[in-house]
Order: C-alpha cells, then sequence, then structure tokens
C-alpha cells in the first residue's frame, strides 16, 4: 500500500490507487488500457532527438559541422584534443587560434564572416549555439540550429562563411570556448559583421 504524504487526504488517493490496482496500471503498466487521461489533451508529446546510440538526427543548416570530443581521464587529470587535420573537419589548414570567455548569462552574437569559416571548440562552461542561415543561394535557406555545449559535451563545430551564429553562456560559471578560424583575423579590415541579437532579421529570441 502507497504512503501518504504529508497534507493529502487518504481519501482522495484511494480512488487513485484502486484504479491502478484494478488495471494493472503500477511501475511502469499502461495506464491508458484502464481509461482515457483528459489532461493529456493539452499535453505534448516528446519527438525524437538522438538515436540509440546518442546521435543527434535534427538537420543541419548546409555546410555545418559538428564533431564530439572524447575527454581522456586519469588520477592526474584530464586530456582532450581540441583540434587535428585528420578529422577533416575543413580543408583548410590551421593558421590562427584565439581563445574567448563568456560571463554567464551574457550573448556574444549575432555575427556573420563572408569569406571565412569559425572552427569552434567548446572546452568550460555550459554554452548555446544559434545558427541561423540566410545565405540565397543555400538549400537550407531560412533554417535555425539550436545546439548545446559543455565541459561533459565538449565538441568541434564549423560554422561556415554568411551563416549568422551567437553564442549564449547558460550555466553559472565562465564558458571557454577556442577558434580556429580559416583565416588569420584582419585588424585592418575585420570581416565581421554583427546584428542586434533581438533583431527582427533573425526569427529567435534569447
Amino acid at each position: 500500500m502507497q504512503t501518504c504524504p504529508p497534507g493529502v487526504n487518504r481519501a482522495r488517493m484511494w480512488p487513485i490507487e484502486r484504479a491502478s490496482q484494478e488495471t494493472g496500471a503500477v511501475n511502469g503498466g499502461d495506464v491508458t488500457e484502464g481509461g482515457s487521461i483528459p489532461t493529456l489533451s493539452s499535453a505534448t508529446k516528446f519527438p525524437q532527438t538522438v538515436t540509440p546510440e546518442g546521435k543527434r538526427i535534427e538537420e543541419r543548416i548546409d555546410g555545418v559541422v559538428t564533431r564530439q570530443s572524447v575527454t581522456h581521464p586519469d588520477e592526474r587529470g584530464t586530456l582532450c584534443e581540441i583540434f587535428n587535420p585528420a578529422w577533416d573537419l575543413s580543408e583548410e589548414p590551421l593558421v590562427y587560434v584565439y581563445q574567448i570567455t563568456i560571463r554567464p548569462g551574457q550573448v556574444k552574437g549575432f555575427v556573420l564572416h563572408k569569406t571565412y569559416s569559425d572552427r569552434l571548440f567548446f572546452s568550460f562552461g555550459t554554452v548555446k549555439v544559434v545558427l541561423y542561415d540566410d545565405r540565397e543561394a543555400s538549400p537550407t535557406r531560412g533554417m535555425l540550429n539550436e545546439l548545446h555545449f559543455s565541459e561533459h559535451n565538449r565538441g568541434n563545430l564549423v560554422i561556415p562563411p554568411g551563416v549568422w551564429h551567437a553564442v549564449k553562456n547558460v550555466g553559472d560559471t565562465d564558458s571557454m570556448m577556442v577558434n580556429c578560424p580559416t583565416k588569420p583575423y584582419n585588424h585592418e579590415d575585420p570581416d565581421k559583421w554583427a546584428l542586434p541579437r533581438d533583431s527582427d532579421l533573425i526569427p529567435y529570441r534569447f
């Protein structure tokens, strides 16, 4: 018999227990076999998001590439590779590397580059990355992607030229990522274009 929680009338629990006993809807049984559940009409069923192997199944913006990283721990600490040309994330060589941090609750973006790709590695903190494709010739024009990374889900993300992107720290500690863009930063003439993160031109709100 179930224990009555504090403050709950035992008489109110009895019809629920009785229905469960009569239909066998206990410990994972199908409660719908014993009748309808009126509140389900207002509920939303979760769609599939990953395969049984844990691979995400959502469609990606054309040219966007992700790679999940492996962190190797031992009694001394951890090791995680950031970039290796053998991974074939992109054909361009490693030419420039810099580190970015974002404070909790802060957003960097939306930004876009016309001539090069960003190749990001997410190392620490929990972040949400939003991508928007507005390239006229792209087969995925108008598509949004929302991705998450953390030290429990480290990985690489390649963002091709012409794709708007923004990163928000959704955790409670500083986040850190490393960028290996396909071109060095041009300090005299930066290829960096920005829109306000609440712009009506991008159908997303943080």
